[in-house]
């Protein structure tokens, strides 16, 4: 027995599969750039210890040795914050690609939906107006409601990477200016 496949349904899958493909090939960039700069952090970190020890085998008496130790210390805790940074560049970067996606796919979902509810309100027998209306009102507070929730994540990763900014560059956050008030 055959089944005809409607149209909808065949184009809603393609659509599917070639979202699925770009959050993949997102997932995969993603990966390969934190790869990347993990590899140049461990190619640093291995030269800086190679440079340290033999600076420590030239150290000739103990104020010698205690100013190497400072000042190698003082070096690498630039080198995490600075890893840091990179690390929290690369989520950010990857997480608005990732959000890109999500809306985009959401966006194709809900014009979808739309158009069968619309599809259906048209063939549907007399008297079910209503029927449609309240399920159009819904869709719309449930858009609503998503992008509320949108805008707020959107702002609290706007206000991390600013409060984190300002760490970095030692400037006070108006949340601590409050506190030390």
């Amino acid at each position: 027995m055959l089944f005809n496949v409607p149209e909808d349904v065949t184009s809603q899958a393609k659509s599917n599969f070639e979202q699925a493909l770009k959050f993949t090939q997102t997932a995969t960039e993603a990966t390969e750039k934190l790869f990347d700069l993990n590899v140049q952090t461990a190619k640093a970190a291995s030269a800086d210890v190679v440079s340290q020890i033999k600076a420590l085998t030239s150290v000739k008496d103990v104020q010698e040795l205690s100013s190497l130790q400072t000042t190698f210390a003082q070096a690498n805790a630039e080198k995490a914050a600075g890893y840091a940074r990179a690390v929290y560049g690369w989520a950010t970067e990857t997480q608005a690609e990732v959000s890109k996606l999500f809306e985009t796919q959401v966006a194709e979902i809900n014009k979808n939906v739309v158009e069968a509810i619309d599809r259906a309100a048209k063939s549907a027998p007399s008297g079910s107006e209503f029927a449609f209306a309240a399920i159009k009102s819904a869709l719309t507070a449930a858009n609503q409601a998503y992008d509320v929730m949108s805008k707020a994540g959107k702002q609290v990763a706007a206000y991390t990477e600013t409060t984190l900014s300002t760490a970095a560059t030692g400037e006070s956050t108006p949340a601590s200016r409050k506190r030390a008030a």
